[in-house]
């Protein structure tokens, strides 16, 4: 049985399926609190008559509820069409179509996917005592009990469907990050079917654990936007992915120079605002923590540019359009963490490490150990995100949002942030192997090597772009 060739069919009679899923669910809800309707039917019709009591007042409030659906433009402007530019202007011209189509694909599957199963799975039971500690509930799949005027506990003052919009952008950019690790040399099946899986089994489980009530928000990990749940967790699984496809063919022979740097650095503009959605959005609602994420992103990310800038100006002499690019998203990376934890100082001080870090784990760790991180998603994401988790615990300030760092005299917070991250690499790497094997099993994870010569283009998609 081909699988490679019944895997478009699978596909549409999935859709289908969830279809039939989403259409169904609501009446059997409705079906099942039916008896409980009919035995208060009674008591309704013999109150009926008594004036009725004043509406509670709702929590909603507008000006959150605006801030937050710009948000969520915000962050999925980051991955279409941010982090598709970024990406496709950095591999050769024969592979272009085909990484930004890898941004555009999981933008959908992601979508149908936390519609269907991820949203409740990582955000419906908030009681870290509870067995949601580990996963949530499937109470609200396919939205099933979510209407216009619900809210979810960890987001009060929105309606549900914003929270769980915004959210989904999240659980959208982490898996299309992982692409810049493997890129050029993936086979599109595999990518469709890797993703979906490492949704489910590694996303939404960390999203719980981190966010949702599960146990290492209630161990006190700090993760203000994504630097345990998005870039770590998006990082390792992109080394993971390297090491087990290995090198691009004519990998240290062959040149591989970015075909259109002018198209990542409109996709690097792009993330770079998106970016105030990602962390100063994260406040979950328009106040002054918003106003300090904000403040943070911009100052860390300026500084790590400049740091990753003259680190390469020293060592190469020449400081590079990509180099500079490359640093501002390292900053991004490492400031999400720690945005709505630390004073500017602090995030002034986390961008200038990160952008020197990563550009030494962009240029030299890779080199040295010998895998083909293709555009750095590990560099940069993996290490960003490592560096910046940890900084929160040294320089969270308590004036900003409650929480001390080693800085301002709590040390064990440092420790706190080294569990959130062994248990995030060590779940993702596991995991994510696993997803690898079985992807591998099925489809097959790499074109031939004719096919990864003449292009992903024309042997995946059956396009290619002007000459």
């Amino acid at each position: 049985m081909n699988v490679k060739k019944l895997l478009p069919l699978v596909g549409l009679a999935g859709l289908g399926g969830l279809a039939v899923l989403a259409a169904t669910l609501p009446s059997l809800a409705q079906d099942a609190s039916s008896a409980l309707s009919s035995a208060s039917s009674a008591a309704a019709d013999a109150t009926a008559a008594a004036p009725a009591a004043a509406a509670a007042p709702s929590p909603i409030n507008s000006g959150d509820t605006a801030w937050m659906l710009t948000s969520m433009a915000l962050v999925l402007m980051m991955t279409i069409p941010g982090l598709g530019l970024f990406y496709g202007g950095m591999v050769r011209k024969k592979n272009v179509l085909a990484t930004v189509m890898q941004s555009f694909a999981i933008t959908c599957i992601v979508t149908v996917l936390w519609f269907a199963v991820g949203y409740s799975a990582a955000f419906t039971n908030n009681d870290p005592g509870a067995p949601g500690a580990i996963i949530g509930s499937f109470a609200h799949m396919f939205f099933a009990g979510i209407g216009p005027n619900s809210v979810n506990g960890l987001a009060g003052t929105i309606p549900e469907n914003v929270f769980s919009a915004f959210q989904m952008t999240f659980a959208i950019i982490t898996p299309a990050l992982i692409c810049g690790a493997f890129a050029e040399r993936m086979k599109f099946s595999a990518m469709i079917i890797f993703m979906a899986a490492w949704l489910l089994l590694v996303y939404v489980p960390i999203a719980h654990w981190v966010w949702g009530g599960g146990f290492l928000g209630g161990l006190g990990v700090l993760d203000f936007a994504g630097g345990t749940v998005v870039h770590i967790n998006a990082g390792v699984a992109g080394l993971v992915c390297a090491l087990v496809l290995g090198k691009r063919k004519g990998f240290g022979t062959t040149n591989m120079a970015p075909h259109n740097l002018v198209l990542t650095f409109i996709g690097a503009g792009l993330l770079w605002v998106g970016w105030f959605g990602f962390n100063a959005g994260s406040a979950v609602a328009a106040n002054g923590l918003a106003g300090a994420a904000m403040m943070n992103t911009q100052v860390a990310t300026a500084a790590a540019a400049l740091a990753w800038m003259f680190v390469e100006w020293m060592v190469v002499k020449k400081p590079s359009v990509l180099g500079i690019l490359s640093g501002a998203v390292a900053g991004l990376v490492a400031v999400t963490p720690a945005s709505g934890f630390v004073n500017v100082t602090g995030a002034f001080v986390i961008g200038i490490v990160a952008g020197a870090v990563c550009y030494w784990a962009a240029a030299h760790l890779k080199r040295m150990l010998g895998y083909d991180d293709s555009l750095d998603a590990f560099g940069v994401h993996g290490i960003g995100g490592i560096v910046g988790a940890l900084l929160t615990g040294v320089f969270a300030d308590a004036s900003v949002n409650g929480h001390a760092g080693a800085l301002f005299g709590n040390p064990g917070q440092v420790v706190t942030q080294l569990e959130g991250i062994a248990v995030t690499i060590v779940w993702t790497a596991v995991v994510s192997w696993i997803i690898l094997m079985v992807t591998k099993a099925l489809v097959g994870l790499r074109p031939s090597e004719q096919e990864e010569e003449e292009g992903l283009d024309i042997t995946q998609h059956g396009e290619s772009v002007a000459e």
